[in-house]
């Protein structure tokens, strides 16, 4: 007779089962690790976009700074508008010019002339 052949039995049924399990099991591990390594590619990658916008905004604000800076500067250092001068006004009818002497007694007062000199001037306007 001739005799039936059985399976590989209960021992090899759970070896295989084993065996199957580790490489799920390394498989899964696998696919995860490589998700997780993009995902931390991801974020560093845009850690340093975000990074990269906050500069050129800081630059922008810097640049912006400095612009301001320069225009009071050049504000600063611009002459200013000089006066207009007003004309001498006309020697009145009577041939006597009040500012001229107005002028030469603030000189005087000033210490600019001397008396003699403010004496000289005053007779030359009174003529």
């Amino acid at each position: 007779m001739m005799r039936r052949r059985r399976g590989p039995g209960l021992v090899g049924t759970m070896a295989r089962t084993a065996v199957i399990a580790g490489t799920a099991t390394a498989t899964v591990n696998a696919v995860s690790g490589n998700a997780q390594k993009k995902q931390a590619a991801a974020m560093q990658q845009q850690q340093t976009q975000q990074a990269a916008v906050q500069s050129q905004q800081e630059i922008a604000a810097l640049q912006a700074q400095q612009a301001a800076l320069q225009t009071q500067v050049a504000a600063q250092a611009a002459p200013a508008p000089a006066a207009p001068i007003a004309a001498a006004p006309a020697a009145p009818a009577g041939g006597i010019d009040m500012e001229k002497l107005k002028q030469l007694g603030e000189l005087h007062t000033a210490g600019i002339l001397t008396d003699e000199e403010f004496a000289a001037a005053k007779a030359k306007v009174l003529g």
